[in-house]
């Protein structure tokens, strides 16, 4: 299965904002500073994992 870094990196964007969204709902609301902090974790996540090279599959043979 062959995944580009760049699904990798939307992927845990989106995995690590989704969670930060879900921390920051837990009152019930949703400050500004709550919103940038998601917007920020998702980059971070997204820049961390896209910088890190695939593994190079190993020969079978």
């Amino acid at each position: 299965m062959k995944v580009s870094k760049y699904w990798k990196a939307i992927a845990s964007a989106v995995a690590a904002g989704a969670g930060s969204l879900a921390t920051a709902l837990n009152d019930g609301t949703l400050t500004s500073a709550e919103g940038i902090t998601a917007v920020l974790v998702g980059l971070g996540a997204a820049g961390v994992t896209w910088a890190v090279p695939n593994r190079e599959p190993k020969d079978s043979a």
